[in-house]
């Protein structure tokens, strides 16, 4: 399961600047539209899986194993597929969460079959799915795997609690990375960003969704429970340091450059990102702060009227054989959401595979396990308005 340490792959927790997804969102108005919820009953329709052993996923690019000579295969899948005799078609379509959405919005909020079995979307996207009603219910006594494995930071999130629509598919950190050839020094908490010798060379993450909850953090806000006030509380500190000239501007992806290059020797930045910058400069740093950090998940849904919904179930449940998690894990270097994972890698003969095993950002540590929060998602209530605010201030 060794693979070369490859670049940073694009983002998967990405901004639509669009004007057609920023439409469709309108329209729903925060998902809070009578007409697009889809009641229990109407959700489920024939299930063709015991007579059509096939599936579609769709998920985003370079988010799953490869086989490093074979760039065209991926093992887990293909595992998957011999044990089963179910064929996968894998489509690589998600580059955006409401890009997306707006792909497969009308057709679910219309009660149209939506040509996928099985989707990843950022956690506070499935949020939206699972409000709309737009996701059905797995049945996890077929998915003993998920039951066993699941780690228990990931298992109640405040949108679904008991994981019963939602399965993560990876994890992650929102931390701050910094470059310590650069800065000369370490950074331990939010307001180490705003000293005089970081003034405009700092970048923040562009998404309301990506960003907030690691500024509340550094405010001393439990972000399991934040208010509005909270959050108006960090658009104001936020618009200060904007107009002080201490924030250099607001990044997706392009932070990695900037970090490795020097020019931004502290970013916002996902734990993901960093494991693969370290493999070619290890003076690159994320730090779980003092204060806390946000845990976020990429998860896996079955979206209503999904014609495989069995066979997309076992799927996501051979996922969670910790030997298959520890696969997966060796060549995306997220967070990964099968703890047991973790003795498959150690035990591996491959001294860079094997390391994964002790890093804390693929496997946190007890220490920085207490430090994270799945911080509550913005309801359809607060979402107009708090994204107005939040575009205005990041320049959308």
């Amino acid at each position: 399961m060794h693979r070369t340490p490859r670049k940073p792959t694009p983002t998967r927790r990405r901004l639509l600047r669009t004007l057609g997804g920023r439409a469709l969102l309108g329209a729903l108005a925060g998902c809070g539209v009578p007409g697009a919820y889809v009641a229990p009953g109407d959700r489920s329709g024939a299930d063709l899986s015991t007579r059509d052993k096939r599936l579609l996923w769709a998920n985003w690019p370079l988010y799953i194993d490869k086989d490093d000579k074979h760039p065209n295969r991926r093992p887990t899948l293909e595992e998957f597929e011999r044990s089963t005799g179910i064929a996968v078609d894998y489509v690589e379509e998600i580059n955006d969460n409401d890009e997306f959405f707006g792909k497969v919005g009308p057709a679910l909020m219309n009660h149209r079959q939506p040509g996928r079995d099985l989707i990843v979307l950022s956690d506070w996207m499935c949020a939206r799915f699972v409000r709309l009603g737009w996701v059905q219910e797995m049945d996890r006594a077929r998915q003993p795997h998920i039951a066993r494995n699941l780690d228990p930071l990931l298992r109640a999130p405040a949108f679904d609690p008991g994981r019963r629509f939602t399965v993560p598919w990876q994890s992650g950190i929102t931390g701050i990375a910094y470059n310590r050839r650069e800065l000369g020094r370490e950074i331990r908490q939010v307001s180490e960003l705003w000293a005089s010798d970081l003034k405009g060379r700092v970048t923040l993450l562009p998404g309301l969704d990506e960003a907030f909850a690691l500024l509340m953090q550094g405010s001393g806000v439990d972000v399991t429970r934040w208010t509005a006030d909270d959050f108006h509380r960090v658009c104001d500190l936020v618009e200060r340091h904007v107009r002080s000239g201490r924030i250099r501007r607001f990044t997706g992806n392009d932070y990695t450059k900037d970090l490795v290059s020097g020019d931004v020797p502290a970013c916002q930045a996902y734990s993901g990102d960093v494991v693969q910058l370290q493999a070619d400069n290890p003076d690159i740093r994320v730090v779980v702060l003092e204060e806390g950090a946000e845990l976020w998940a990429d998860s896996l849904m079955s979206p209503d009227l999904a014609r495989h919904k069995a066979n997309a179930q076992r799927l996501v449940d051979h996922y969670y054989e910790p030997a298959v998690a520890a696969t997966l894990a060796a060549w995306v270097n997220h967070v990964c959401p099968v703890p047991a994972a973790r003795d498959v890698l150690a035990a591996s003969g491959d001294e860079d595979t094997a390391a994964l095993a002790e890093n804390p950002l693929v496997f946190p540590d007890a220490t920085m396990r207490r430090r994270l929060a799945i911080a509550r998602d913005i309801t359809s209530s607060e979402r107009v308005e708090f994204a107005k605010r939040w575009n205005t201030i990041v320049g959308l």
